[in-house]
């Protein structure tokens, strides 16, 4: 007969994360324009090797998953023009000529909030680009509906502190 625990089965106080409760940092991009994240996510991919007539599998090389973000686009700032200084940093489109590394990859951290706004976890990605940068549509049909600015940004890789 199982042994029962009382720190088991008896009521234990939490506090879950919620999704609402973050904030993200990125250096020359005011935090209040980005509404929102999907956290990182890294795959490990497998080796397999083969012997004899069985396969073995072993850890492989880790991959970070590109990271996307929605960026409200108001008229003053303009999210737009936040958006195309880092760009410029890696491309500028009027000339042609490209930036080294060191310009244009940034370090990004992203705080995740308890309900009092404190701190209750942290990712710092390392060594982050953009990728993609879809800058929202126009569409007399949506009425009064915001323009988002939407981000596919590569990174080397990320750290979880806490």
């Amino acid at each position: 007969m199982p042994i029962l625990n009382s720190n088991e089965i008896f009521f234990t106080a939490f506090e879950p994360k919620v999704s609402n409760r973050f904030l993200m940092t990125v250096t020359g991009v005011p935090a209040y324009l980005i509404h929102k994240v999907k956290f990182p996510e890294v795959n490990l991919n497998e080796i397999t090797l083969d012997h004899i007539n069985v396969y073995r599998k072993i850890k492989g090389k880790a991959r970070w998953s590109d990271l996307t973000c929605t960026l409200w686009d108001p008229v003053t700032p303009s999210g737009e023009q936040v958006v195309m200084e880092w760009i410029r940093l890696s491309h500028e489109s009027v000339t042609g000529r490209d930036g080294y590394s060191d310009f244009y990859k940034k370090d990004i951290t992203i705080s995740e909030l308890g309900p009092v706004g404190d701190v209750v976890g942290e990712w710092i990605i390392k060594g982050a680009f953009i990728k993609v940068a879809t800058f929202g549509q126009g569409d007399y049909a949506q009425g009064e509906q915001t323009k988002d600015i939407d981000l596919t940004i590569s990174m080397d890789y990320c750290i979880l502190n806490y």
